[in-house]
């Protein structure tokens, strides 16, 4: 193929570097396949243009619409993808090593979309938590928030998962209203650059909501301040770099690390060596060192067993790693591709010498390989190795260096807290894995390593089919770990999203924090003339819309009535004797779904209109028991809305249930669908 040269998207136009390009090689030929540079951007212009152009045209769509944009543009790239695997192979990866970064990428893209329509609001500011009640009769009250920040978010991202390392931080940002510029790592930048092109083709993000740099930062990380984010992925030491910049601790500028950690994978002591977990184990660890050549922030460096299987894992892991076929990636029969570059091949072969001072080599050589395919006899690969540390306890190298590529060190534990201790010695890792059938030992480890890991997967015979497996972060789960791993999270559905905003506690009477947060709150003023809230459409209803009912006098025979009905027998509705014995209940009461029941009889407009249907209750709580005799009324009150489509859009209603003394029986949030 002819050399690419790869451009850069600065201030809404595509921009070639000025100056000596970089050239970049294939990992498979060696062969130059593009070439990169960033010279003669203006990087100041490029912040400015984000905060300036971007900024406030993000910040005028609502989640609902950004969540849409983003999902158009994950499909945008999957209808493309085929052109992005024209290039893949040039990573050193094979087709199903692509299709974690490539279409993981756009799925990414779908996933937080979805749960980002789901769960927030169709607003631009996003409610943390209920309203905290601060004076005694709630005339000065509290509501945290969330809104977007003013500034922009700078990705920079490493060279493994060109697509989907962009696209699971992208996807978050876009959401919460702020531009990026994005720096991919230059060794696959040309991956990078196709995918971030089929954004910006795809017509579908506001100028500046998106800038990239396919070549050195320059001077950056200088036009940064308190309201812009640096979101990084890569090693330990880049990171410390990045984080001791002038002005990013100068302007406490909000730092994520997303760094390579070391991993553990733990065989539990109640396997054996006829255990459907052995199998698992094996199984994981040999997928982890293979897939991507080893080249995953979540790959398993450090695999631990029961001291007495050590042998029967060695010999199950080598005989698997055997078949292992090394080469050219875009060849059908080979499994195993190479490392990115030569450079990371050498600095793989360094890690494992210095790892060979603890540990033994008991499969594969760093030094020699066979490869399959002429054309890459001169590519960056280089063989699975297992190492054997037989003194795990004693040894230091084993729980501090990282060979980022096919490498795993195999480690006996003499007992459970031995085991724990040994996962935690890698000083905080993005994942660990167990493999047990004992839900007590997965408790335990989970009480005794959750504090060093960012995710703990737990696999067994039973989860093992669907499980997504030791490696693979997703998009509503967090990723991220303390201590090595960077301290830093990201994705984890919309948790994802408010690392790119401003949590902020208001305060305020209930009516000023109704009209800042859209949301109807307790005491603040409410509209219940004619007609009933249920006549109007969604578009018509306005929050704060209000029907207080008649009173309705609960019986004897109701409840009487309701338990013969029902079945509900419970003796605190059935036998006065042993209800007055219950320090809750005076004596006899009514059921609380009687009393939603009637609420609901109350309040409801029974005639065809535009509520179309009550989808359910959140926050139900029952106050105060409701006895013969008392007469219970309703207050119905429109909290908040939410539009799904164009045909109806959620309400949500606060429901008050009080009795004949105005105490409180019964509150819960009333969900409907209403035409739009």
């Amino acid at each position: 193929m002819s050399v690419i040269t790869l451009k850069n998207y600065a201030l809404g136009e595509w921009k070639e570097g000025k100056g000596n390009l970089v050239s970049i090689p294939s990992a498979v030929t060696g062969e130059t396949i593009a070439k990169t540079g960033s010279g003669g951007l203006d990087f100041n212009a490029m912040t400015e243009y984000a905060r300036d152009i971007g900024g406030p045209a993000l910040r005028k769509m609502t989640f609902m619409e950004r969540a849409a944009m983003v999902k158009a543009l994950g499909l945008a790239v999957m209808e493309r993808k085929e052109e992005l695997y024209a290039l893949n192979h040039h990573t050193g990866a094979t087709r199903k090593d692509g299709w974690i970064d490539i279409d993981g990428g756009a799925g990414t893209f779908l996933g937080v979309a979805s749960k980002s329509k789901r769960e927030l609001p169709d607003d631009t500011i996003i409610l943390d938590g209920p309203v905290e009640q601060i004076s005694k009769n709630g005339t000065f009250m509290a509501q945290h928030v969330y809104t977007s920040r003013r500034g922009v978010a700078v990705h920079i991202n490493a060279f493994n998962f060109p697509v989907w390392g962009m696209m699971e931080k992208l996807a978050p940002t876009l959401i919460a209203g702020m531009p990026a510029i994005v720096k991919p790592a230059t060794a696959t930048a040309y991956l990078a650059e196709a995918a971030f092109r089929m954004l910006i083709e795809a017509g579908l993000l506001p100028d500046g909501a998106v800038q990239l740099i396919v070549g050195s930062t320059g001077d950056l990380l200088d036009h940064l301040n308190g309201q812009d984010v640096v979101s990084f992925t890569g090693s330990a030491s880049t990171a410390s770099k990045l984080k001791a910049h002038p002005a990013i601790i100068r302007e406490s500028v909000r730092f994520v690390a997303e760094q390579d950690s070391l991993n553990a994978s733990m065989l539990g002591p109640d396997a054996t060596e006829d255990s459907p977990e052995f199998e698992l184990f094996v199984k994981e660890v040999v997928r982890e060192m293979t897939v991507k050549a080893g080249q995953k922030c979540t790959a398993i460096r450090r695999a631990l067993v029961p001291a007495t299987l050590m042998d029967a894992a060695e010999k199950a892991i080598s005989e698997k790693l055997a078949k292992t076929t090394l080469g050219d990636p875009s060849l059908e029969d080979v499994r195993m591709g190479a490392l990115v570059s030569q450079s990371q091949r050498d600095d793989v072969r360094e890690k494992v010498s210095a790892l060979v001072g603890e540990a033994t080599i008991v499969f594969g050589d760093p030094a020699t390989a066979s490869i399959i395919g002429d054309d890459a006899q001169q590519g960056a690969f280089v063989s699975p190795v297992l190492l054997r540390c037989d003194s795990p306890r004693e040894a230091k190298a084993v729980h501090e260096v990282e060979a980022f590529g096919p490498v795993s060190t195999l480690m006996p534990y003499a007992d459970f807290e031995d085991a724990v201790n040994l996962c935690n010695r890698g000083g905080g890792s993005l994942v660990m894995s167990l493999f047990t059938y004992d839900p007590l030992i997965a408790r335990e480890v989970v009480a005794n390593s959750g504090a060093f890991h960012g995710r703990i997967a737990i696999i067994n015979r039973d989860s093992a089919k669907e499980s997504t497996g030791h490696g693979s972060p997703l998009p509503m789960l967090v990723h991220g770990g303390p201590g090595r791993a960077g301290g830093g999270e990201e994705l984890g559905g919309v948790r994802g999203v408010k690392h790119y905003m401003q949590r902020t506690a208001v305060q305020g009477s209930p009516e000023i924090l109704a009209s800042v947060t859209n949301s109807w709150v307790k005491d603040a003023s409410v509209e219940d003339k004619a007609p009933h809230p249920f006549r109007y459409k969604f578009g018509e209803l306005e929050i704060g819309k209000t029907i207080v009912t008649e009173p309705r006098t609960i019986s004897l025979h109701d409840i009487e009535h309701f338990a013969d009905f029902t079945g509900d027998n419970f003796y605190a509705h059935m036998d006065e004797e042993a209800a007055q014995a219950n320090p809750f209940f005076p004596g006899r009461v009514a059921h609380g779904y009687l009393i939603l029941s009637f609420a609901a009889g109350l309040f409801v407009d029974p005639a065809p209109g535009p509520v179309l249907a009550n989808y359910g209750l959140d926050e139900l709580r029952f106050l105060t028991p409701a006895s013969p005799g008392d007469a219970i009324k309703v207050r119905l009150t429109a909290k908040s809305k939410k539009k799904r489509n164009d045909e109806y859009g959620e309400v949500r209603w606060d429901v008050l249930v009080t009795n004949q003394n105005d105490e409180a029986v019964a509150t819960y949030t009333l969900l409907t669908m209403n035409a739009i």
